[in-house]
């Protein structure tokens, strides 16, 4: 039976509270949301010390960096592999602040020689033109100097992480273009369009950044050190090749939403940095290819997978009709509208994956636990799906026993004079699971 319940908690579907906290803030995530959600997850039904808490949809570490400041084991799935290494790093507290000055010093001793050598070569040989646009020459050989001295140090394997996101988390700083997230807006500039001194900046920023892993710590007590977390650059549709049967004792996780929000597109700046992708081509076989249906950039509307599914049609036949009659209006609506998104698609495609997640989590979780989803509904050209509603009927059709839905705030209200937008109310809520 499903309950409605309003909470005053409206900024936990967001990232605001982490950007301010230890560690969670070394890198901004614009699908993040409050690590005091977590917190407060894990009082409210009593996990405690020794037992596992699973994240099928790890993002940037939030839920598993709560369970490891308070002694709980974790599990976390990943499928973007760049966002992955980023939590892993955060995850790793292993580094002390003797490494990290000592690697510091040595690139305040051997940076200027290495852009030196690299100014022999044009930066447009080495970098797309969207990070031309972004930085100024100088501050592009300063990280780019940065970045080879890095890859070229024999460091550990935590080290070199740690250092990997302290640059990743620079890289939009010190640009003078508009790079806040999760938008990139090279042509315009910041209203302080002065660079900032690269080495500066990342000797401010490492050293913040390991002084936060001892606050941490400290937090934490010794509760940490016996914690073990379990990290998997993967797909959370089908764990069971890595993840046993019953394992963990609460889960806390917030699925992407159904936006049109394209997850692998708002890492380019990065991704291009790093040399991991050159093209939107590249994002979209190494990345977009491997994450969930969220956004109409995946789709490709000759691929039978964006059909709705015969088991959905099975084990969620109201789900499956109210989707069948959705998804064909969007069609009709699609071919009226200039952009003619495919969401019609995306939702089907959408809801494939969040059954196949949904079974799965219902799997890993053992029995009389308590699984939580941070989410929000949508309206994709006026035609209202209900999130929240449906992804709780669908845990019904695949082993939940019951649900209910805490809504934290209210959406869309902004779009609501926009005659180009729809006009429906939105809302973010959690749904709570009940194995």
């Amino acid at each position: 039976m499903m309950k409605q319940v309003n909470i005053n908690n409206s900024e936990w579907g967001t990232f605001k509270d982490s950007l301010k906290a230890p560690i969670h803030g070394w890198f901004t995530y614009p699908a993040g949301f409050s690590y005091k959600a977590v917190e407060y997850a894990i009082k409210r039904f009593c996990i405690s010390s020794g037992q596992t808490i699973y994240d099928p949809f790890l993002g940037s570490g939030t839920t598993n960096l709560v369970a490891k400041t308070h002694g709980i084991h974790s599990i976390g799935v990943e499928a973007h592999p760049f966002v992955c290494k980023i939590a892993e790093a955060k995850l790793d507290w292993s580094v002390t602040q003797l490494d990290v000055m000592n690697f510091v010093r040595y690139c305040e001793v051997t940076l200027h020689k290495k852009v030196k050598e690299l100014q022999s070569i044009q930066l447009e040989d080495e970098f797309p033109e969207l990070l031309l646009k972004c930085y100024q020459a100088e501050t592009l050989y300063d990280l780019w100097g940065l970045r080879e001295l890095l890859q070229e140090t024999d460091l550990s394997p935590s080290l070199y992480q740690f250092f990997f996101v302290a640059l990743t988390s620079l890289l939009r700083s010190v640009s003078t273009a508009a790079t806040g997230w999760p938008y990139i807006a090279p042509r315009v500039k910041k209203v302080s369009s002065l660079s900032k001194d690269v080495l500066t900046e990342f000797r401010s920023l490492s050293w913040k950044m390991i002084c936060d892993v001892e606050k941490m710590k400290l937090f934490s007590g010794q509760k940490y050190l016996n914690v073990k977390t379990s990290i998997f650059n993967n797909d959370s549709r089908d764990t069971r090749a890595f993840i046993a049967d019953q394992s963990a004792n609460h889960v806390f996780t917030s699925p992407p939403y159904l936006n049109n929000f394209d997850y692998a597109d708002r890492t380019r700046l990065e991704l291009y940095f790093w040399g991991e992708a050159k093209t939107w081509k590249d994002i979209s076989t190494q990345i977009r290819a491997k994450l969930m249906t969220s956004a109409t950039t995946q789709i490709n509307r000759s691929d039978s997978k964006y059909t709705l599914s015969h088991d959905l049609a099975v084990e969620c036949p109201e789900v499956y009709d109210f989707l069948v009659k959705s998804s064909a209006e969007l069609n009709i609506r699609r071919k009226e509208k200039g952009g003619k998104k495919s969401y019609d698609l995306m939702v089907a495609g959408y809801f494939n994956d969040i059954h196949l997640v949904l079974k799965d989590v219902c799997r890993v979780l053992k029995s009389n636990a308590t699984a939580i989803f941070v989410l929000g509904d949508s309206a994709p050209y006026g035609v209202h799906i209900p999130t929240d509603e449906l992804l709780g009927q669908i845990g019904l059709g695949v082993g939940f026993s019951s649900y209910d839905i805490e809504i934290l705030r209210q959406r869309g209200g902004k779009w609501k004079d926009n005659p180009q937008r729809h006009s429906i109310p939105l809302r973010e809520t959690i749904v709570r699971m009940e194995k």
